[in-house]
C-alpha cells in the first residue's frame, strides 16, 4: 500500500510507502523535514477533512486546521 503525503514548504506530492507512517522524512524537491502521520490516525484526519468546508492542515503532530 502507499501513502501520498504533500511537502508543507513546497508542495510537493510524494508517494510513499506506508512504512513512512509515523516517521520524519525528507523532501527530495526542497529538503524540509516534516512528519508523515501515524497510520492510526489517518481515520480521524480523513473525517475532518471530508467535513471541512475549506481547506484542511494537519501539522507535524497531528493537529489538525481549517
Amino acid at each position: 500500500m502507499q501513502l501520498l503525503a504533500r511537502c508543507p514548504k513546497c508542495g510537493q506530492v510524494l508517494k510513499l510507502d506506508v512504512s513512512a507512517a509515523d516517521r520524519r522524512i525528507g523532501c527530495p524537491a526542497c529538503g524540509r523535514k516534516f512528519r508523515v502521520p501515524d497510520i492510526n490516525n489517518f481515520d480521524r484526519a480523513m473525517a475532518v477533512a471530508r467535513n471541512a468546508r475549506s481547506k484542511v492542515y494537519i501539522d507535524e503532530e497531528g493537529n489538525t486546521y481549517a
